[in-house]
């Protein structure tokens, strides 16, 4: 396998336009502020954690190839839509059922559910199909097999978007947290936070799973997969 050098321009592009995109409140951003206001700072930033990490794996799938299998399978797409969108709901539905909440303390007692916070977080992201179709169609921008390793590429640009996406998920994480913590105090704030933070879960769902499978998808993204 020849040696991998990304260019630092090329770099350089792929990180301004990352940033462009993250910044923009999507249905990753959505999760996290939703479980911050619920849980608090450090349930909010193990989201970050959680949801990294399972970004980061729909980036492997993308370089092995198998996320090419949802862009021109319907019935690939379908199944993990709706496992997606079931699991998002279900969420909601959970968090609308639990007792309502009063200033909870976000002290490393609670490290116990932390790491349930995480893995819900890792599943979350990668039953979004449509995470793994954005990947498919944004990375192969920035891809060039006369630098080396294809797969390598991918790999290495999506350390580097995962990373910039801790931080930006990151920033809203604590600012929600930060919300969550004040309208904790208040008895009514408590109840109506619990009803919108289910209530966004519920919403997420409901948007994956009006999502429609793309015609064609893989045809810009050609070599993926090949090193």
């Amino acid at each position: 396998m020849r040696a991998m050098v990304i260019d630092a321009a090329t770099l350089g592009t792929f990180l301004v336009a990352s940033l462009a995109l993250l910044v923009l409140p999507g249905p990753s951003v959505m999760y996290v502020v939703a479980l911050s206001l619920q849980r608090g700072r450090h349930a909010g930033l193990i989201s970050v954690l959680g949801v990294g990490l399972g970004a980061y794996v729909q980036f492997i799938a993308a370089a092995v190839g198998l996320a090419a299998l949802l862009a021109t399978s319907a019935a690939a797409f379908t199944v993990v839509k709706w496992a997606g969108a079931a699991y998002l709901v279900y969420l909601g539905v959970r968090t609308w059922l639990e007792p309502t909440r009063g200033l909870v303390s976000d002290a490393p007692s609670q490290a116990g559910s932390l790491l349930r916070i995480g893995l819900q977080g890792t599943v979350v992201t990668i039953l979004n199909p449509k995470l793994a179709l954005f990947v498919l169609a944004f990375v192969p921008q920035f891809l060039d097999p006369a630098r080396g390793s294809v797969t390598l590429q991918v790999l290495t640009f999506g350390a580097f978007f995962v990373a910039l996406a801790a931080v930006t998920d990151g920033v809203y994480a604590l600012a929600a947290s930060w919300i969550g913590e004040q309208l904790r105090r208040h008895p009514f704030a408590a109840r109506a936070q619990r009803w919108v933070s289910g209530g966004v879960y519920v919403a997420l769902g409901l948007t994956a799973a009006t999502a429609s499978a793309p015609n064609a998808v893989a045809g810009s993204v050609g070599g993926v997969a090949s090193s």
